[in-house]
């Protein structure tokens, strides 16, 4: 090539490359008159001193004095107007990139309502086109230092992410609600990485979430709770909680073989028993009187509390079941 580039030009072959810069390795001298040859689809952003300064369509192009105009401000006359001239060029694709993956690293944190704090996974698609390539160089390249393709997809799909967690916090209390706000979800993050995307010259065309996905302990309350079907429904949640109990002490062979078998199940019928006991007073006790006071009311959540902290005690309920179930009892009085 010489000791100055005479012909600037960048093929994509692969018809992955977001952005390539000429040269590749830094700034070079350019010779005034070389040749610029920009691809269909493709724009070229003239960069130098952490600024892109002069954009060129596709085509081809004489580099002189009359089509870049900050090279007026670069060669002064004592040097001529043929000097060679330092600089970078950036070939950026104006393209369409369809089907970029994003997703979380690492978990990210979640304040839930109902469990404190929980890890969620993420991950979805998205499409994007550049539409402001001086700009987009700017932004990218001048403010955050990306100079290669995976650098700057890395950086978009971080920025993804970063989005995707404030949205959860305004649109979500607990997991357990996640599945009938998730059009809300997917609205909010492309709402809020549309502007994002707009502020560095980039059209963010579609974006999709394939799914937000809690750690399995979570997920299998989650599938609890849509077993349950209507979670409201005290003795049928109690009856539910009596069923997985006597299930786990029947599996439970103990150290007895048959015997422990025996002293399993013996465990569970007692638990049940003295569940089924339970809830057939209280049906009994609604029956027999339906115009309750509210004093009455209020023993009987009292009693049901008392009788959910046994339930607890015998390890029929776990202690964050037993608190959800106790603050959903207390709201009513």
């Amino acid at each position: 090539m010489g000791n100055a580039l005479e012909i600037i030009q960048f093929f994509d072959e692969s018809g992955k490359e977001l952005v390539h810069r000429e040269p590749q390795d830094g700034s070079t001298d350019i010779k005034m008159g070389a040749q610029l040859i920009v691809q269909d689809a493709q724009a070229a952003v003239f960069y130098r001193d952490g600024k892109a300064l002069d954009v060129f369509g596709s085509g081809r192009h004489t580099l002189t004095t009359a089509n870049i105009p900050f090279l007026t401000k670069l060669l002064s006359l004592p040097f001529g107007f043929n000097s060679p001239f330092q600089a970078q060029v950036y070939f950026v694709s104006l393209k369409k990139f369809i089907d970029l993956k994003w997703g979380t690293k690492s978990p990210i944190n979640f304040r839930d309502s109902e469990l404190s704090f929980v890890q969620l996974r993420a991950s979805g698609k998205f499409s994007m086109r550049v539409k402001d390539p001086q700009l987009f160089i700017n932004e990218i390249v001048g403010t955050q230092g990306k100079y290669t393709t995976n650098e700057i997809e890395d950086y978009l799909r971080d920025s993804i992410v970063s989005r995707l967690n404030t949205v959860l916090g305004r649109n979500l209390k607990t997991v357990f609600e996640l599945g009938q706000y998730y059009p809300q979800i997917e609205q909010g993050v492309k709402a809020e990485v549309s502007d994002f995307f707009n502020s560095m010259g980039i059209e963010l065309t579609d974006l999709i979430i394939v799914g937000i996905v809690p750690p399995d302990e979570v997920q299998e309350k989650i599938n609890e709770r849509s077993a349950m079907g209507a979670i409201g429904n005290l003795d049928a949640y109690m009856k539910f909680k009596t069923a997985q109990a006597m299930e786990k002490a029947a599996e439970n062979e103990g150290q007895g073989g048959a015997a422990g078998i025996g002293v399993g199940l013996g465990a569970g019928m007692t638990m049940a028993n003295m569940m089924m006991g339970s809830m057939n007073q209280g049906q009994q006790q609604a029956a027999g009187n339906q115009q309750q006071s509210t004093q009455q009311s209020q023993e009987d959540v009292l009693a049901t509390i008392e009788k959910l902290a046994k339930l607890k005690d015998a390890g029929a309920l776990t202690q964050e079941e037993f608190d959800a179930k106790k603050k959903e009892l207390l709201s009513k009085l």
